[in-house]
């Protein structure tokens, strides 16, 4: 690779780039690249994999999915770069299965760019890594302010890399040009922000803070599917009555079978803001349905049988849903006040602790304790406020050894200092 110090535009858009200061020292931007194409059958796949296993250093890959177009999430370009074999763009529906490739790979360190993102559509086509540095999540801990991959291989790197097709229906074929050397710098550039980023990390003593937060990201097993998901349904909340729920529920259901069915993102369908308006209107025939001004989307109309026998079927049912979604198992803060007033004042000094400590270590707070977890511990302390006892359940909750190490005593001080407060306030401490 050759990097020049001027202003390309490297995705060959036919946008301006903006004006550089007279002073200023233009970032350097890869020169044009050259074409770049897509291994799509499995003869070229086989050989690519073997030029991969035969260069050396951490293995740099990314995915690209179609998220707002395609109801899946599976993976629709999958890009791999190391040193000593090059760039590789691969046609995931078209090869199916990367399993021979994982083989030779598989013990080698990946680098990725926020890899929660992408591990699960690589393990669908038998990519599974047993070791990663996750570079997005590795900036944050090292205390950058801002984490997107152009930002920090501007950072860090010192070039602007364009991010023009970061939403772009990457299902779409055959792929453009200009598309494609997006997606081939996205990964010829990891290793050396990997280097850069793992430098950071060493010289603010947080390289086994990173070990251990790229462990866990690999670790992390899939969410269950949530329950009630139709209540998700953006201005659900304008919504009254448990029939009109009932409709909304059976019309989200509708959209999103039809959407799976498919392929499709249920909101290119029929906008959530259809849904509702249906709901609350609860039109009396298939020709009312129809004429509702509100009523919109690209299959609102094709599809029009399809919605109002949701319809019938949501006014029809017996199985009203509540009025209320299933909570979280605690109740929201803003309720503690009047509800458990010392897990209040324990989890608001915790917090304001946390959060001093999080500008002190240069960590994100959610990175150095999430709020699920604090809010927990806040709420049902041990019984004695001690330092192995807060420790143990930190420990339980999933706390990783470092959170553990960097927050238990900061916990600990804030419960006592909380405690103290209801005494000398004359609050019976729970």
């Amino acid at each position: 690779m050759c990097w020049l110090p001027v202003e390309l535009d490297v995705s060959n858009s036919e946008e301006a780039v903006p004006a550089v200061e007279p002073d200023a020292a233009p970032a350097p931007v890869q020169e044009p690249h050259a074409v770049v194409t897509v291994i799509d059958t499995r003869e070229p796949y086989l050989a690519a994999a073997e030029a991969i296993a035969a260069g050396h250093g951490p293995i740099a890959i990314d995915a690209e999915r179609a998220s707002g177009f395609r109801y899946s999430q599976r993976a629709y370009l999958i890009q791999i770069f190391r040193r000593g074999s090059g760039v590789f763009l691969f046609d995931p529906p078209a090869i199916g299965d990367f399993s021979e490739l994982n083989a030779l790979i598989a013990d080698e360190e990946w680098v990725l760019h926020a890899a929660s993102q992408d591990l699960a559509c690589l393990r669908e086509v038998g990519l599974h890594p047993t070791r990663i540095f996750d570079t997005e999540l590795g900036a944050r801990l090292a205390g950058l302010p801002r984490v997107g991959l152009g930002t920090v291989v501007e950072e860090l790197l010192g070039i602007h890399l364009a991010k023009e097709h970061s939403a772009a229906d990457w299902s779409t074929r055959p792929l453009p040009q200009s598309w494609l050397v997006y997606a081939a710098l996205d990964v010829e550039l990891l290793p050396d922000l990997r280097d850069a980023v793992g430098t950071l990390l060493t010289d603010a003593g947080k390289a086994d803070i990173a070990e251990q937060e790229f462990t866990e990201v690999l670790q992390r097993e899939a969410k269950p599917p949530k329950t009630d998901a139709w209540r998700r349904l953006s201005g659900l909340h304008t919504v009254r009555g448990a029939r009109n729920l009932a409709v909304a529920r059976s019309l989200w259901q509708a959209r999103d079978d039809y959407a799976q069915e498919i392929d499709t993102a249920p909101g290119r369908l029929v906008p959530d803001s259809s849904l509702v308006a249906a709901a609350k209107a609860m039109p009396d025939s298939k020709h009312a349905l129809a004429a509702m001004r509100e009523f919109t989307g690209r299959a609102s109309r094709s599809e029009l049988n399809r919605w109002w026998a949701a319809i019938e079927a949501g006014v029809a049912t017996d199985d009203l849903p509540t009025l209320r979604g299933p909570g979280e198992a605690l109740p929201p803060p803003r309720s503690w006040s009047d509800r458990n007033p010392e897990a209040d004042r324990r989890l608001k000094a915790a917090r304001a602790a946390i959060t001093e400590l999080s500008t002190e270590l240069s960590i994100p707070l959610e990175n150095l304790l999430t709020p699920e977890l604090l809010r927990r511990l806040a709420w049902a302390p041990p019984a004695e406020l001690e330092l192995d006892s807060i420790r143990s359940v930190l420990d339980e909750l999933g706390a990783r050894p470092w959170q553990v190490d960097a927050t238990a005593q900061v916990i600990l001080d804030a419960f006592v200092d909380a405690s103290q407060s209801d005494e000398e306030a004359g609050d019976p401490v729970s």
